[in-house]
């Protein structure tokens, strides 16, 4: 009988494109590859009553190949996953991780684990959305088994003691379900600030991306530190003369001199630590921009063409415009975009209709995958091309040819949770009309209230083959 055995590919993502067989997890992560073994064969010939029997195979052999490891295990789930059988999946996962794994194994097992509860998730919403309702832009869920807090923890776990990198829950569809859920969002935020249950590497990463949008926020913090202290120095000595100078004498110094520079020396003190604190506030909204940034390049669109797209592949070619609110009110601004449509596209816009409560009536999903006509709007399928983050020149120039002047959004929970963060940052109520433009380069160029003027936004925006649409790239 021939044995098959699966080897683990322990490395991770940028540039790995070559394994035989990439399974559904996606880039950043762990890639397994089916690499099978030159098969055992035992010859047995047909005997007859006087031939000897063939001997047994030596039994340590057997024994060996029957023995589960924590590796066969995860390849093992990963097989039954892609199959539909979530549930074997995640009991397979869940031994993985009683098998004495190493952390590559570990950490894939934690994080394969997760998606067996997202998709759970996704499945008892389908058939039990009467349970749910919304709160705050996110999905609140009552009776469904508490998967997404299972997810949460096998994530947190996986970030905080496998060094699992946050950009892979980001970027994964198949998260998509958890992604739209307060677990999410908590632990988002716990990313952003980092610590001892969670780990820095998140943070860390946001850190290298605002010192490149601010590279002298660090030489200010030194002047600010350097200048308290030569302050308080300063002080230091001043408080010893300006009590002579109170207490009186022939050699005390002069009062109003003395208490003009502790007066000068306590001000410089408490102005360049409110300044020092000042900047450490603007730093920690800028870390929350730019991770809202990140969690928008990620969202899923569908273009006119049905082929789904991440707004990440976008960049540098159109200039989204997000229309969100009531039904009838994003559809009178769609149909005055109409009227502008040549100079709106000859600039790059592409409207992203967002409906409020879209996410609220979930189709019916198939159990299974890889079938896109079947996947549910709100959970893209597996089948769909998400693991490819970087596009050629050529497969550029044709998604250039598919976009058209307007996209559907494939994932309304997740477009409805980032646009309602988006909201409070800028100090609107949670659920109001709004539309947001975006650059070309995907970060935030405005929003407003209400729907745009389209008139000026022909005025505002360059067009594409302008020179500051290039500088904007």
């Amino acid at each position: 009988m021939a044995e098959a055995t699966f080897a683990l590919n322990q490395h991770f993502l940028f540039g790995l494109a070559n394994s035989r067989t990439t399974t559904w997890l996606p880039n950043r992560k762990i890639l397994f590859t089916s690499q099978k073994k030159p098969p055992n064969l035992s010859l047995i010939r047909c005997s007859s009553s006087t031939s000897p029997p063939p001997p047994p195979p030596p039994p340590s052999s057997s024994t060996e190949l029957d023995t589960p490891t924590a590796e066969s295990c995860v390849n093992l789930g990963l097989s039954l996953f892609s199959k539909g059988r979530v549930k074997d999946a995640l009991a397979q996962f869940e031994t993985a991780l009683t098998l004495d794994p190493n952390p590559v194994e570990a950490q894939a097992a934690l994080y394969n684990k997760a998606c067996c509860h997202a998709y759970r998730w996704a499945l008892a919403f389908s058939s039990n959305s009467e349970s749910t309702h919304w709160k705050d832009g996110v999905l609140v869920s009552f009776g469904i088994g508490g998967e997404g807090k299972k997810a949460a923890e096998c994530l947190r776990t996986a970030l905080r003691e496998y060094n699992l990198k946050f950009g892979t829950i980001l970027n994964d569809p198949d998260l998509a379900s958890f992604r739209a859920l307060p677990e999410f969002k908590e632990l988002q935020e716990e990313a952003r600030l980092g610590g001892e249950d969670i780990g820095y590497s998140f943070r860390r990463d946001l850190k290298l991306i605002s010192e490149v949008q601010s590279p002298f926020r660090g030489v200010r913090r030194f002047f600010y530190v350097a200048f308290s202290a030569a302050a308080g120095i300063s002080l230091f000595f001043t408080v010893p003369r300006l009590i002579r100078a109170i207490q009186g004498g022939n050699d005390a110094p002069d009062l109003l001199a003395t208490a003009e520079n502790a007066a000068i020396n306590v001000g410089g003190i408490i102005i360049f630590v409110a300044l020092f604190f000042w900047d450490n506030k603007k730093e920690e909204e800028q870390l929350a921009q730019i991770s809202r940034n990140e969690t928008l390049s990620r969202l899923p669109l569908r273009l006119s063409t049905k082929r789904v797209v991440e707004l990440v592949q976008l960049r540098d070619t159109v200039r989204p415009v997000i229309l969100a609110g009531k039904k009838e009110t994003v559809s009178l601004a769609i149909q005055k975009a109409e009227r502008f449509r040549t100079e709106l596209l000859r600039r790059g816009v592409l409207l992203v209709p967002v409906i409020w409560g879209q996410a609220k009536a979930p189709q019916i999903m198939k159990k299974g995958f890889g079938n896109r006509s079947k996947a549910a709007p709100s959970l893209p399928s597996i089948g769909e091309d998400f693991d490819k983050r970087a596009l050629s020149i050529t497969a550029k120039s044709k998604l250039k040819t598919e976009v058209r002047f307007k996209a559907e959004v494939v994932s309304p929970a997740e477009w409805e949770r980032w646009i309602e963060d988006q909201q409070k940052f800028e100090g609107v109520t949670p659920g109001e009309d709004v539309y947001i433009i975006l650059r070309l380069d995907g970060r935030v160029r405005r929003s407003g209230k209400g729907m745009p003027d389209w008139q000026q936004i022909v005025k505002e925006l360059p067009p594409m083959d302008a020179l500051l649409s290039k500088l904007e790239r």
